[in-house]
């Protein structure tokens, strides 16, 4: 069955199942095989599906191969010297071996606009991301979304040819967990720990619709 009809096939009990053992792997703990050329299309076909209001495409993703992992080395050095010109040697290390760390980077950028638009833009970005996300876990892979200071540094931006109405979201990294990454997941909040009921009584006056 190609990766595609896999993810067809997938029953409502199953996709809730998915939802709820999805859980972030960091890069460092990662390691090869990362997707196929197959199973990467599928992975990326499902951020198509997500919700766009108006079918504007607010938002684009940008890969990263491997043979642009030493430049990106770089752009991550010089994105740290921006922040911290007296940086240490080892600091300098850890920020070059980020570009190295997952078998398969990606970076999602966001259009940028008035707060509205751009709120819309991020939602449906971030839709995207969990599509990604879900779909990656359904085909047995590791994944994960990391940000940090360097998104919105001059040189990340020059690097990924960042227009000025855009913002870089985050990266998305896939890969293979490593021994060393399997780890127990954390407890997830229950719904009433995140869900309020509006209550019209206490609406003020003028306000109700």
């Amino acid at each position: 069955m190609h990766a595609q009809d896999s993810l067809n096939a997938m029953s409502a009990e199953q996709a809730l199942g998915l939802m709820q053992t999805r859980r972030t792997v960091r890069p460092k703990n990662m390691t090869r095989p990362g997707p196929d050329i197959e199973q990467l299309e599928a992975i990326l076909s499902a951020a198509a599906h997500a919700p766009d209001h108006g079918r504007a495409q607010p938002w684009r993703l940008i890969q990263v191969p491997a043979r642009a992992r030493d430049a990106l080395a770089q752009a991550f050095v010089d994105a740290l010297r921006e922040r911290e010109p007296d940086a240490s040697a080892e600091q300098l290390l850890r920020a070059r071996e980020k570009a190295h760390r997952s078998p398969e980077l990606l970076l999602m950028v966001a259009t940028r606009g008035d707060d509205a638009a751009f709120a819309e833009s991020c939602t449906a970005a971030g839709c995207a991301l969990q599509n990604m996300l879900l779909a990656a876990t359904a085909l047995g892979f590791a994944s994960g979304l990391t940000s940090g200071g360097s998104l919105q540094s001059a040189s990340l931006r020059r690097f990924f040819r960042i227009s000025d109405n855009e913002h870089a979201i985050c990266f998305l990294s896939l890969g293979t967990l490593a021994e060393r990454g399997q780890k127990m997941r954390g407890e997830r909040p229950c719904s009433s720990e995140y869900l309020s009921v509006l209550n019209t009584v206490d609406i003020p006056v003028g306000c109700a619709a």
